[in-house]
């Protein structure tokens, strides 16, 4: 009779990801989703500071692909129950008017995007 098998899980902290880079080697896929968060100190004099917390995610290019399947799924099953998802107002007026303060520097870069 085989021995038990005694499994020890360890649960990760709740986490709420406003960025995620991407990232690959021949061998691996890097994700790295972050969490920005103001803080300030009334006690500072030094102004407001930026609490970064960020979790990386290490993946074959095989499983990740799995995970890409997945989330695939997972977005049509919720755009067909809850309809299409879209850019949220606030993300468009940001970038309208970061594109218009660019053109207003005479510069032709990019809006950044948010995630990725």
């Amino acid at each position: 009779m085989p021995e038990p098998v005694n499994i020890h899980i360890m649960e990760g902290d709740a986490f709420f990801a406003h960025e995620v880079t991407i990232n690959f080697t021949p061998t691996q896929f890097t994700l790295d989703f972050k969490c920005i968060t103001p803080r300030t100190d009334p006690r500072s004099k030094g102004g407001v500071s930026f609490l970064l917390k960020h979790n990386v995610v290490m993946a074959d290019p095989w499983h990740t692909k799995q995970i890409l399947n997945v989330l695939s799924g997972v977005v049509k099953k919720y755009e067909e129950e809850f309809g299409a998802i879209k850019k949220p107002k606030q993300i468009e007026i940001a970038e309208k008017k970061q594109k218009t303060l660019l053109a207003q520097k005479g510069e032709k870069t990019e809006t950044p995007t948010y995630l990725g």
